[in-house]
């Protein structure tokens, strides 16, 4: 069956980086979009980066992430990545990643209820 496994989180002092893993099973991850998202405690789960298919390979990224996270997929190891540098205290929440079964790409990207699976997610907490 489908399944997620977000992997990679900790705590990390502001300015810092940390690389989050979304590594997938039951499926070929390189035909469906993978987005990362995250919840902070009393928010809502928000939107951070995206990554179409590998025949589309188009990337989005939230405004507040831009310039600072990078999303890449390895195909040979079904996994898609998260880059996040300089990290702020603001990002500290639970990131998930989720796919969608369709692999036309999730418009608006940025939607919850655009995706079928999700992970268990992964903690990050920025602080000194």
């Amino acid at each position: 069956q489908v399944q997620l496994v977000e992997s990679g989180g900790g705590l990390v002092q502001p300015g810092g980086s940390l690389r989050l893993s979304c590594a997938a099973s039951g499926f070929t991850l390189d035909y469906y979009p993978i987005g990362w998202f995250r919840q902070a405690p009393g928010k809502e789960r928000e939107g951070v980066s995206y990554i179409s298919s590998s025949s589309d390979g188009s990337t989005y990224y939230a405004d507040s992430v831009k310039g600072r996270f990078t999303i890449s997929r390895d195909n040979a190891k079904n996994t898609v990545y998260l880059q996040m540098n300089s990290l702020k205290p603001e990002d500290t929440a639970v990131y998930y990643c989720a796919t969608d079964t369709d692999p036309s790409p999730v418009s608006p990207w940025t939607v919850v209820s655009g995706y079928d699976y999700w992970g268990q997610g992964t903690q990050v907490t920025v602080s000194s």
